[in-house]
C-alpha cells in the first residue's frame, strides 16, 4: 500500500510498463487521462456518477421522500452511488404539500460533527472545490433554490444540505457530476421523457424509481440504461452478490463486469485453451460426437446455433463445405466444443435473470443486456475458427453484431460467413471497414464495442474507443462459454423493495428463503 497523491500514484505506475492491468475507483477524468498515458493499458475503472431518482404520480409520496433523502444526503452526497437529480412527475412537482414536506424533510436533518450521535449528515472530506463550490454557491439560469445550502459553525467542510428547484435539461445542473449536498430538482410530463433526461447525461450508474405501477415499473427498467437499478428503495448501499456493483457508460470503463459478482475475476485471469487432438475423431451427425469411440449426445437448443451446426454437419451448402475443409478436423472438434458450451451457458446463465437470495419483501436481480452495438472486427490474422466463434458467441447471447472486415481480409471469407449465417441477417451485418472508418463510426457513437480476436487494434482506434470509453477487447477467443460470452454483454443489477410497510399483498405464499 502507497499513500500519496493521485497524481504521483499516476506518474510512478501508470508509465511502467512492468505493470499490465490497473483497477481504478475514481474520476472519469482521472480514467480518461489514463489511458491518454497508456492507451493500451488493460483499465478497469469503476468512474463518475449523476445518479437520477424518478418519482412519478403513481408512487408512494412520504416513502419516496424518505428513500430520495437517505440516497442525497447520506454521507453528504460523497457516494458514486448518490442521488444528486430528483425528476417529479408534473402533477408531484406541482404538489404543494409534497414540497412542504420535502422542505421540513431535509431541515430535519441533524448536520455536524461525526462524534455527535445526532448528526445524520456529517462534513464534507475537503472544502467544496471547482464543481461542487459552483455546485453549492451559483444558480444556473432558471433555477432557484427551495433549500439554499450554508456554510455552518465557520467549518469549511460543514454544510447543509441544498435543493435547486427547476434545473434545466443540458444545464450545468443536469449534466455534471456534483460529489457533494446537492439535489437538483427537474419536472417531465411523461416516463419516457424523464428516462431521455437522465440518459441525457452520459452516466450510467445508479438510478431509481419511485413509483408503485408494474407497468411504469417494467418500462422503465426495459430502458434505463445503468448498471444499478433500485425500485422503490434508496440508490445507495448495494451489498456483495445481492446487488452487484458497477456502472455503463462515463461511469465505468472496462467489460461491464460487476464488483461483487460472479464473474468480478474473469477479466484478470489469462485463460488459455488446449488445443484438439488432430487425430480426434469427429461426428459428421447433427446433435452427436465420437468421442473416445463413444457417442455423446450434444444438444442445442438456441435455434441459430442448431442451424450453424446443421449446416456445418451435413454440409448443406457450397459455404459450409468451404468451411469443414478450412477448419479441419481439430477446428471442427473445437467449434463442436464452443458451440455446446455457449448454448449450455447462455441458457444456464446469460438468458436468465437471478435472486441468489430471494429474500421475503425484496427482489435482488442479476441480469445481462446484449450489445446492441458491438463490431466484431475480422483481421487477416484470425482463424476460421475465431471468426465463427465469435459469430456464435453473439447470437447466443441474444444480440447483434456488425461483422467488420478490414480490406486486407480475402473477400471470399467473408462472403462465406455471409452466405453460412444467412438467416441470422436481423442479427448479423457485415461490412468492410477502413480503421478510419471505424474511428469514424466510433466518434459518432454507432459502436459501444469492440471484439478483436488478438491485440490487433491499431493506436487510431484505440485512441478513439478511449476517447469514447468504448471496450475493446483483445483477449484470445475462447471456446468456454463461461469466459468468452461476458465480452458480449453487460451486467445489470435491479433491487426491487415489493413489500408496503411489511405487507406482501399478492406475493405472501411465494416460497421465499427464510432469515437467519
Amino acid at each position: 500500500m502507497v499513500l500519496c497523491t493521485g497524481d504521483l500514484a499516476a506518474q510512478c505506475l501508470v508509465n511502467d510498463r512492468r505493470l499490465e492491468t490497473f483497477v481504478l475507483t475514481g474520476g472519469t477524468e482521472t480514467a480518461q487521462r489514463i489511458l491518454h498515458h497508456r492507451p493500451e493499458l488493460h483499465l478497469l475503472a469503476e468512474t463518475g456518477g449523476k445518479n437520477a431518482t424518478i418519482v412519478t404520480s403513481l408512487c408512494d409520496r412520504d416513502m419516496a421522500i424518505k428513500n430520495v433523502l437517505h440516497s442525497a444526503f447520506s454521507h453528504a452526497g460523497q457516494k458514486c452511488s448518490a442521488t444528486s437529480l430528483l425528476l417529479l412527475e408534473e402533477e408531484v412537482y406541482h404538489d404543494a404539500k409534497f414540497r412542504e414536506a420535502l422542505i421540513d424533510a431535509v431541515e430535519s436533518m441533524h448536520v455536524g460533527p461525526v462524534w455527535d450521535l445526532k448528526t445524520k449528515m456529517g462534513p464534507l472530506i475537503r472544502p467544496p472545490q471547482g464543481a461542487l463550490a459552483r455546485g453549492l454557491k451559483e444558480l444556473e439560469p432558471g433555477e432557484s433554490w427551495l433549500l439554499m445550502p450554508k456554510n455552518l459553525n465557520g467549518n469549511p467542510c460543514l454544510w447543509s444540505p441544498g435543493i435547486k428547484w427547476n434545473a434545466r435539461p443540458g444545464s450545468f445542473t443536469h449534466c455534471t457530476e456534483l460529489f457533494g449536498p446537492v439535489l437538483a430538482v427537474m419536472p417531465f410530463r411523461h416516463l419516457d421523457e424523464a428516462i431521455d433526461t437522465v440518459v441525457q447525461t452520459g452516466y450510467g450508474l445508479t438510478s431509481g424509481l419511485e413509483s408503485l405501477d408494474d407497468r411504469e415499473q417494467a418500462r422503465w427498467m426495459s430502458r434505463m440504461r445503468a448498471g444499478n437499478l433500485y425500485v422503490n428503495r434508496p440508490t445507495t448501499g448495494a451489498i456483495v452478490l445481492r446487488q452487484p456493483f458497477g456502472g455503463m457508460g462515463k461511469s465505468a470503463f472496462g467489460p461491464g463486469i460487476k464488483a461483487g459478482g460472479p464473474n468480478y475475476v474473469v477479466p484478470l485471469l489469462r485463460v488459455a485453451t488446449p488445443a484438439a487432438p488432430a487425430e480426434k475423431a469427429i461426428a459428421t451427425t447433427p446433435g452427436r460426437s465420437s468421442e473416445g469411440g463413444g457417442n455423446t449426445e450434444v444438444v442445442l437448443r438456441i435455434p441459430q446455433l442448431q442451424h450453424l451446426w446443421e449446416q456445418l454437419a451435413e454440409s448443406r451448402s457450397e459455404a459450409a463445405q468451404q468451411v469443414r475443409q478450412q477448419l479441419g478436423p481439430s477446428g471442427w472438434y473445437a467449434l463442436q466444443r464452443a458451440l455446446s458450451d455457449y448454448d449450455a451457458f447462455a441458457r444456464a446463465e446469460i438468458r436468465r435473470y437471478h435472486d441468489t437470495y430471494r429474500l421475503i419483501g425484496q427482489d435482488n436481480f442479476r441480469r445481462y443486456l446484449p450489445m446492441t452495438h458491438l463490431r466484431i472486427r475480422l483481421t487477416p490474422r484470425d482463424t476460421w475458427l475465431d471468426c465463427l466463434a465469435r459469430i456464435a458467441a453473439v447470437v447466443a447471447v441474444g444480440g447483434r453484431a456488425a461483422v467488420s472486415v478490414t480490406p486486407e481480409v480475402e473477400p471470399q471469407r467473408a462472403e462465406i460467413l455471409e452466405a453460412l449465417t444467412e438467416r441470422w441477417a436481423a442479427d448479423l451485418e457485415y461490412l468492410e471497414e477502413t480503421d478510419e472508418q471505424l474511428v469514424e463510426a466510433i466518434e459518432i457513437g454507432q459502436v459501444d464495442r469492440l471484439r478483436y480476436a488478438g491485440p490487433w487494434a491499431s493506436p487510431a482506434v484505440r485512441a478513439a474507443a478511449d476517447r469514447q470509453f468504448i471496450y475493446v477487447a483483445e483477449d484470445p477467443v475462447q471456446l468456454c462459454g463461461r469466459i468468452e460470452l461476458l465480452w458480449y454483454v453487460r451486467e445489470q443489477s435491479v433491487s426491487i423493495d415489493y413489500h408496503r410497510y411489511g405487507n406482501l399483498g399478492a406475493r405472501v405464499t411465494e416460497p421465499r428463503r427464510e432469515p437467519w
